[in-house]
């Protein structure tokens, strides 16, 4: 697989799984924007759900750093607990299915920290040959420098950086779509 970027790709909710990384309840408070970082994580995981997307969360050290936020936790079909970083070392790939060519192929990651486990893991995803959309507006970290510098890295390295909005519609692809009306109202819902 090509993980070059692709200005023309788009993301299908048919071949997507979505990730949420470490948005972990004792960590949130120190986050820059983590509030606003959660509630577009939920609002991505509700509109996953409307479309039939699986969604997978991650937590590191959970017996250091506690579980996910509650909310983000419900949200999830399984949550990895892990010790690396990279969640890949830990067997997302293997919740993922192995094998990207037989499997979900493109993966849609948001999460904390940015710049850290997030970063790490979607370096994984890609050296493992997914197709990385990375959901900048729900990713934060400790400092705005550090999260920034880890976009920029990201999109060098191959990801493809995205808004939850951008996610959302391209899931949807036409105002036809059967589950249009309940996306639109999460849509609706602002966050600031």
């Amino acid at each position: 697989m090509n993980n070059s970027p692709d200005a023309a790709a788009s993301m299908s909710a048919a071949r997507s799984v979505l990730v949420l990384v470490d948005y972990q309840h004792r960590l949130m408070p120190q986050i820059h924007g983590g509030a606003q970082a959660v509630a577009r994580a939920l609002r991505l995981a509700d509109a996953a759900r409307e479309l039939g997307v699986h969604i997978v969360g991650t937590e590191q050290n959970p017996a250091g750093l506690g579980p996910n936020d509650e909310a983000v936790r419900q949200r999830c079909a399984s949550t990895l607990s892990k010790m690396h970083f990279d969640a890949c070392e830990d067997g997302l790939l293997d919740l993922l299915g192995g094998d990207p060519v037989n499997s979900t192929a493109e993966v849609v990651v948001a999460g904390c920290e940015a710049h850290v486990c997030l970063l790490q893991t979607a370096l994984g995803l890609l050296r493992a040959g997914r197709r990385v959309w990375v959901v900048a507006d729900a990713c934060a970290s400790r400092s705005a420098q550090d999260h920034a510098l880890a976009m920029q890295r990201l999109q060098r390295a191959g990801a493809t950086l995205v808004s939850t909005e951008m996610v959302v519609f391209e899931w949807l692809r036409s105002c036809t779509h059967p589950r249009f009306k309940p996306v639109l109202a999460l849509v609706k819902a602002r966050i600031e």
